[in-house]
């Protein structure tokens, strides 16, 4: 699963993006990878680990919730929806 946001673009600055990939580790646990940055240039990253999926659904849920308070909207999703 990822979430890919932006915020509407200020003064000459490119958008600002978050991306939020969901994927498997290879200890069977679960990674919620945060990226975030000025579009067309280097970003952070940040990587978290979670025992269960449904911890790291909880968490990939909190830190949308997150960025769209802060202004940020979805662009774009892929994979299995999320409640």
């Amino acid at each position: 699963m990822q979430i890919y946001m932006q915020i509407t673009p200020q003064d000459d600055r490119p958008p600002r993006f978050y991306h939020l990939i969901l994927q498997r580790d290879l200890l069977g646990g679960w990674s919620l990878v945060r990226e975030w940055g000025y579009q067309g240039h280097a970003g952070r990253m940040r990587r978290e680990h979670h025992d269960t999926l449904e911890a790291a659904q909880a968490a990939l849920m909190r830190a949308r919730d997150a960025q769209l308070r802060r202004g940020y909207r979805v662009v774009f999703t892929q994979g299995e929806p999320l409640t």
